[in-house]
């Protein structure tokens, strides 16, 4: 038996080969239904709805075959992000349905490279595991994985569900609708030989009557309304915000509506109780009197 390392190594590399095999079975069995399901539409519009019926299960597999390589391949992305889990000689409880769902599957679809997953994680977890995964004694291998393997005919209304789809995809008109029965017109009598218009000379003042209240009951409306708040044009600048990180999961750009106002700087007040004091004698004195002022203090 190798290695427990050498067997983890090599299964890494297979399971990145798996996975792109599948994405790109996956891109191929795609471009093969919508030629198909263009096929089936010009059958319906021929009128071929039976061979229609029994070609449509073609489209149907293989919607189930893509369906079942999704699943394959998320679980080809588990255990290569869980490869350290692999390490031990028995299989984690978390990886359980993921192994054992391939090892079931794989011999079932024509991916090579899953064989060869498979055949390395039966040489990972022995004999009496695979085993077990094979023959699925413990139902461990997943619920989905069992219904897209199981081949059984499809139900006629899902038969039909994907006729009627592809028909309206398509633009066919099928099923054929019938008309509705709308009856016979009603008979119209003109007793007004001389003048035949004269009805409508009757007709046209009260709807021009009308027409104009409620032009004008518009317009007033049209006066009252505020304009919404991102009327007019745009701001040219457009930033991006930066991508989530585990410190920011929801990153945000601020903008103009976002930004908090600075807080002002306080004003010195004077304090209560205390009033300036302006000129002496409330005006202010001119030359001839500090010239008094000056003389009087040297005497």
């Amino acid at each position: 038996m190798a290695p427990a390392s050498s067997i983890i190594s090599k299964l890494k590399v297979q399971l990145k080969l798996s996975i792109a095999r599948l994405r790109m079975v996956q891109q191929k069995d795609e471009a093969v239904s919508k030629q198909q399901r263009r096929a089936m539409a010009q059958l319906l519009e021929a009128g071929k709805v039976e061979s229609a019926k029994i070609r449509v299960e073609n489209i149907i597999r293989s919607d189930i075959t893509t369906e079942l390589h999704e699943i394959l391949e998320l679980y080809c992305e588990l255990l290569l992000a869980r490869t350290g889990l692999m390490e031990g000689p028995t299989c984690d409880p978390g990886l359980e349905e993921a192994v054992k769902s391939l090892i079931y599957a794989a011999p079932r679809t024509d991916v090579k490279e899953l064989q060869t997953v498979r055949m390395l994680l039966m040489e990972k977890y022995g004999k009496e595991f695979a085993l077990a995964a094979m023959e699925n004694s413990d139902e461990k291998v997943a619920e989905k994985v069992l219904k897209k393997l199981t081949v059984t005919p499809p139900a006629q209304e899902l038969v039909n569900g994907y006729l009627e789809e592809i028909a309206r995809t398509y633009g066919v008109d099928w099923p054929k609708r019938p008309q509705a029965d709308l009856g016979e017109p009603p008979e119209f009598d003109d007793d007004d030989d001389e003048n035949p218009s004269g009805g409508q000379k009757v007709l046209a003042e009260p709807l021009q009557a009308g027409g104009a209240a409620r032009e004008a009951e518009e317009r007033e409306e049209l006066s009252k309304a505020t304009p919404p708040r991102n009327f007019g044009p745009s701001s040219p600048l457009r930033v991006n915000p930066p991508s989530p990180s585990t410190d920011n999961l929801h990153p945000r750009v601020k903008g103009t509506l976002d930004l908090k106002p600075t807080r002002k700087a306080p004003t010195s007040n004077p304090k209560p109780g205390i009033q300036s004091k302006g000129p002496v004698g409330g005006t202010i004195p001119d030359v001839d009197e500090l010239a008094k002022r000056f003389a009087a203090l040297k005497k």
